[in-house]
């Protein structure tokens, strides 16, 4: 008899596993697996890679504790195709089979590997089209005379300075110029490290700075 895992997952906390688990339970049984352990996640994403659940499924498969593992949905596995693509591909190189209940694929027959090979083929064309349009995108902007890749913020650093040094609070130069709190505490640092800002100002922007951090 061969031995399956049972993995099921819900994305928010007041979702039920009962429903997936006794389908799973039911189909395993029709099919003539064992179930030697249910791995869950419960109010996680399938956009997250690393889950409890499904990190100990991998590691017991590294460990040929069973021979499938057994989901109701490829969604269940990951929202990703490169994730959904990266499991599968670690399991088949611990010779472990995947089965889907609500797409009835199951990689231990010819067209499951048919199904795979499209999945694996499509997944990689998405990524070439993508840098195409990419490499697409950054020859048509030199082309036509206008920068590449991210431009430093045209602002006025010197006046920055000056308001905050005056007495303006970090969060109001900030949001005067539209930079971030941290962009602000640099620029002041490096204007009185350069000299640029009066020696008798620098431990009042000192202490406010840790104030505002507080």
């Amino acid at each position: 008899m061969k031995k399956c895992a049972i993995y099921a997952r819900v994305s928010t906390p007041d979702q039920h596993l009962d429903n997936q688990l006794f389908q799973l339970r039911e189909l395993a049984a029709k099919r003539g697996f064992e179930i030697v352990r249910e791995y869950t996640d419960r109010g996680i994403s399938g956009a997250k890679a690393r889950r409890p659940g499904l990190d100990a499924l991998m590691a017991d498969a590294r460990r040929r504790k069973f021979d499938l593992v057994f989901v109701s949905a490829f969604d269940r596995i990951a929202r990703s195709t490169r994730h959904f693509l990266q499991v599968l591909d670690e399991l088949e190189s611990f010779g472990i089979e995947f089965a889907s209940a609500r797409e009835a694929i199951d990689t231990s027959g010819p067209m499951g590997r048919l199904f795979l090979t499209l999945i694996a083929s499509i997944s990689a064309l998405e990524r070439d089209i993508l840098k195409d349009r990419v490499r697409q995108g950054i020859s048509r902007r030199r082309l036509m005379g206008l920068p590449v890749g991210r431009q430093p913020l045209d602002v006025d650093h010197v006046a920055i300075v000056a308001d905050r040094l005056a007495g303006m609070s970090l969060t109001n130069v900030a949001k005067r110029y539209g930079v971030s709190r941290a962009s602000v505490v640099r620029w002041v640092r490096e204007a009185q490290q350069s000299g640029a800002a009066p020696a008798n100002d620098r431990s009042l922007i000192h202490r406010r700075e840790q104030e505002a951090a507080a």
